[in-house]
């Protein structure tokens, strides 16, 4: 970053006038019986007086607070000369606060007074004329051409602003951060000059500028670890050698390093040439940990317990080429798997997802013993980068053994399913958070055209469409609701392996149902799934002001519907409602909801209890 040279300075007055005298702050201390004594168990209470007229008085007052020490350590008790000493540093700091603010024949008088066993310490304050900006000149702007104008404006004090310390470094950064993005990668600012007259209360500030030449972005060099190359570099960054150098860019380019969760630091120095026309980048890189163990629990009612452990070596192939192996251990469901990941594959953002697994699956619904490969091209958002468009595309291919209901009677029977799918997925997320929104909306849509091969083979096609929105209607509710809509086209349902039919009912569907349990059901009482899919869920999250605020409550009302026909049966609709809990954790809400059917049918339980990170939708 170029230089800022801002440093508020002691300041001097013109030969107009001298300063006035300072006023020493020493206490002047009234002793009564009880009150004050030097056994050192004296209790305090502190009061400032004085600041009524000064606009931003609340502000100051934070911030005097935040650094007084009578405040800090009015809970102990202590003689009267630890008192006396505590409120001169505090007069002190009172005077130079307000000096700050441009109220430079500040008065700050310190006093103690005895009430009953206490004693009031009272900081009168005089805080005289606020001084202003008789002129601000940026001499040396001039050079940066038709861009002077505009920059000028950026630096946002002005003739007739308060002399304020904090605004004038604030633009001072505002300015330099602006003539970075104009491509001035060499610019410099220098020291402030800054003369005041005590006798008209008025200030001046001259601020010298070097613009330097316009520059273009040139070539990346790259050392330390992990070894990534300056072409993979390229890969990461927003912009070419020969574009306009954009501080930006850099700050971006810096970001996404860490963003790989590879790199600790990314030092970027910048390295002019040719006269600063063009600027080369020296990038050296700290490595972070490459290796990860992660775990996951959860419970939903019908799914049952489910443990999921993950080891990952996050720079296998370099770069970026992650490799994880996956297990999950639940009462329906195991897992071996391994997967390969390579991020910013061939493009910015975008990711190479390969990855093999056995699993075994054991639900009312159907057994399965399935072999998955599967691999994608995707774009999706992440903590650092939530973003508004997200896609995916690639191929399935699975060889699966499953039980289930393959006819009207539901009779079960098991069978052999071999299957390509090539799934499609598009996404728009217009919400403000990944794991806890609270405005805006997301719409996403997954389309999967199919070929299952048993005594013969056959094509169909899978499409789900779904949409939620936010909407705050105070500063601790927020309303949420979602739909969903899915069909199957081509295929009659028990056509289909019963693993790719649609199912509803559970902690991420209609709640208060099962995992799986709402829709048609065989003989037996299980679920048979089905082709038209229709749901909907209404909540109100709210916040409670106990605890800190990290603890909330959900109301919820679900309802969904699911039929063996493709078109979803809007008819028939089966109701939820329930109360859930959130934990507010750093990473994202904990929740848990119990859902109770409002229209039961034979065979569905009276509730239902799911466990999970994040909110439902």
């Amino acid at each position: 970053m170029p230089d800022l040279g801002i440093a508020w300075p002691d300041l001097q007055p013109s030969d107009s006038a001298p300063p006035p005298a300072a006023t020493p702050a020493t206490p002047k201390r009234t002793a009564k019986r009880g009150a004050a004594n030097s056994s050192g168990d004296i209790r305090y209470t502190v009061q400032v007086e004085g600041l009524a007229a000064i606009g931003n008085a609340e502000d100051l007052l934070h911030e005097f607070r935040k650094q007084s020490a009578l405040e800090a350590e009015h809970k102990d008790p202590a003689n009267a000369a630890q008192i006396g000493r505590r409120a001169s540093a505090d007069a002190d700091l009172l005077t130079e606060l307000l000096r700050s603010q441009g109220y430079y024949d500040a008065n700050v008088e310190a006093r103690t007074d005895a009430q009953g066993g206490l004693l009031r310490v009272v900081l009168t304050a005089d805080p005289g004329q606020q001084y202003r900006f008789a002129s601000v000149e940026l001499p040396g702007l001039e050079a940066a051409g038709s861009d002077a104008a505009r920059l000028r404006d950026i630096f946002s004090v002005r003739p007739g602003d308060p002399v304020i310390a904090t605004d004038v470094i604030a633009g001072g950064v505002a300015l330099t951060q602006a003539l970075g993005e104009e491509g001035f990668a060499s610019a410099k600012i220098g020291e402030q000059d800054i003369e005041v007259n005590h006798q008209t209360h008025l200030a001046t500030l001259t601020l010298p500028v070097n613009p330097g030449p316009v520059a273009r972005f040139g070539t990346m060099r790259v050392s330390g670890r992990p070894p990534f190359s300056a072409r993979h570099l390229a890969t990461i960054a927003r912009f070419k050698p020969g574009d306009p150098f954009r501080r930006s860019k850099v700050d971006d380019l810096r970001r996404a390093l860490i963003q790989t969760t590879l790199v600790a630091n990314a030092d970027i120095q910048l390295v002019p040439i040719q006269g600063g026309r063009t600027v080369d980048l020296a990038v050296r890189l700290e490595p972070a940990p490459s290796h990860t163990i992660a775990g996951e629990l959860g419970y939903g009612t019908g799914q049952g317990a489910r443990l999921e452990a993950s080891w990952t070596d996050r720079n296998f192939v370099n770069p970026e080429g992650a490799l994880t192996l996956r297990g999950i251990a639940g009462t329906n469901e195991q897992l071996l798997g391994v997967q390969f990941r390579r991020s910013n594959f061939l493009r910015r953002d975008q990711t190479l997802n390969v990855q093999l697994s056995a699993s075994h699956q054991e639900f009312d619904a159907y057994k399965a013993n399935t072999v998955l490969l599967a691999a994608n091209i995707e774009r999706q958002s992440n903590f650092i980068w939530q973003k508004k468009w997200t896609w995916s595309y690639g191929g399935e291919w699975l060889a699966t053994d499953e039980r289930g209901a393959f006819s009207s009677a539901g009779l079960k029977d098991t069978r052999t399913f071999l299957i390509a799918a090539a799934p499609l997925s598009l996404g728009y997320d217009g919400s403000d958070s990944l794991l806890d929104p609270t405005r805006g909306f997301r719409l996403s849509g997954r389309v999967s055209p199919e070929i299952s091969f048993h005594g013969g083979h056959f094509t169909y096609g899978r499409a789900q469409f779904d949409a939620s929105t936010y909407r705050p209607v105070s500063d601790r509710v927020v309303v949420a609701g979602r739909v969903r809509v899915g069909t199957i086209i081509g295929a009659g349902v028990f056509d289909l392996a019963p693993s790719r039919r649609f199912y509803s009912g559970g902690g991420g569907s209609v709640r208060g149902y099962g995992y799986q349990q709402l829709g048609p059901k065989d003989a037996d009482g299980d679920p048979m799934g089905g082709r038209g899919l229709a749901e909907f869920g209404l909540e109100a999250r709210v916040r409670l002001k106990q605890f800190g605020g990290n603890f909330g409550i959900v109301p919820f009302f679900d309802g969904g519907s699911l039929t063996a026909e493709a078109l979803p049966d809007f008819k028939d609709w089966r109701f939820a409602a329930g109360i859930g809990v959130r934990y507010y954790s750093s990473f994202g809400p904990i929740r848990v909801d119990l859902g109770f059917p409002l229209n039961r049918q034979k065979g569905d339980g009276p509730f239902a209890v799911t466990v999970s990170l994040g909110q439902a939708f």
